[in-house]
């Protein structure tokens, strides 16, 4: 096979927050690359996922939910979903089966629409929720939004990540549409995405579990030091994990701890059973919960967190 023959490029999965792109990610992939929840705005950082075959390479990239923003992160998670958009080669826009299309969806449609280079792809997800009947309005109301709006889907796909249905569609419809160019990442690569981030991601999928109101969106993590234990057999390696889990007051601290440390031991132990295989390796994980007021507002704080 000639080097012209072999296709790669850039698929963005776009859509307003809790339409399924993360799961959809995952499911694609077969495997874990994305945290996932029922909190709209998990997804804070562009995650790039990679499938490798024979005659190409497509890389997915999830991006954070498009939303009307009410904190500077908010503000920050919209440009780095804009600027996404100008470096992809195709643009994937999941809008639920059993949701109306509204102003969140309209918008961002609207937003790929000026984009020049890109294939424009429409994702009709989470179909196990919809009957047929359901699903059916929606895809030709998708179909009527691209007409409104001036885009042209290269296909309009019906897809559910849950149940795994037409996820190999999705894939093999994005990768025919990528140009023809070189190999980005070494064929065993999966996601290119540093594995503290993602241990750190993690820990937070954890922590969201059973939150409520605006605590979700408040709580963030940094992994502080994490190293392979020393004087361990070389057949029980031992990983140490020093986390802190970031909140935005008081009262949320002591919520995240729970009534005599129970919900903080849980969240431990999820997690760490998460990285465990991960990392394919025991972990000891030492999770502390710190208050950073108003994170989420303050230039300082995010660039101290990382965003």
């Amino acid at each position: 096979m000639t080097n012209t023959e072999f296709t790669s490029g850039f698929a963005a999965i776009v859509g307003r927050p809790n339409t399924g792109k993360s799961t959809l990610l995952n499911a694609a992939m077969g495997s874990k690359v994305a945290i996932t929840s029922d909190r709209p705005q998990t997804t804070r950082r562009v995650i790039r996922a990679i499938i490798t075959r024979p005659d190409g390479q497509l890389i997915l990239v999830d991006t954070p939910g498009i939303h009307r923003p009410r904190t500077l992160l908010g503000e920050r998670l919209n440009d780095e979903v804009k600027d996404t958009y100008g470096t992809v080669d195709a643009v994937a826009l999941c809008i639920p089966a059993n949701e109306p299309i509204g102003p969140g969806d309209r918008y961002i449609a609207k937003s790929i629409a000026g984009l020049s280079k890109s294939i424009y792809f429409a994702l009709v997800t989470k179909t196990d929720l919809g009957n047929p009947e359901q699903i059916a309005k929606q895809l030709l109301a998708v179909e009527k939004l691209g007409q409104e709006v001036g885009l042209t889907w290269s296909a309009i796909i019906p897809v559910s990540a849950k149940s795994d249905d037409q996820v190999d569609v999705v894939v093999n419809e994005l990768m025919k549409a990528m140009p023809t160019g070189p190999q980005f990442f070494p064929a065993d690569t999966v996601t290119d995405e540093p594995e503290e981030i993602f241990i750190a991601e993690l820990i937070r999928e954890a922590a969201l579990k059973g939150v409520q109101d605006e605590l979700p969106h408040s709580i963030a993590i940094t992994i502080e030091d994490m190293s392979l234990r020393e004087d361990r057999p070389e057949n029980f390696p031992l990983t140490d994990i020093y986390a802190n889990l970031f909140v935005e007051r008081d009262s949320q601290k002591a919520i995240v701890i729970g009534k005599s440390g129970a919900r903080l031991k849980r969240v431990g132990t999820e997690a760490r059973l998460e990285i465990e295989q991960f990392l394919g390796t025991a972990v000891f994980l030492d999770l502390r919960v710190k208050v950073a007021k108003n994170w989420q507002r303050d230039p300082k704080q995010l660039r101290r967190l990382g965003f």
